[in-house]
């Protein structure tokens, strides 16, 4: 299945969690905020919101500045 991560097509193997997905992609235990389908998403979701074909995530960190 394909998800969109920040603009960019990512494939998955399906069924995919969206914890799952980030421990995938290397953002387990970061500051990070999920959007899905252009909704925020809690962190207490993330054990259970199945991802689906054609999703759009936004997945964004914060930056230090100085």
């Amino acid at each position: 299945m394909l998800i969109e991560v920040n603009g960019e097509k990512k494939e998955l193997n399906a069924p995919h969690l969206l914890a799952d997905a980030i421990n995938h992609w290397g953002y387990a235990g970061a500051p990070i905020a999920v959007a899905h389908n252009d909704e925020f998403v809690p962190r207490t979701r993330y054990a259970t919101l199945q991802l689906q074909d054609g999703d759009r995530l936004e997945i964004v960190s914060p930056m230090q500045g100085g």
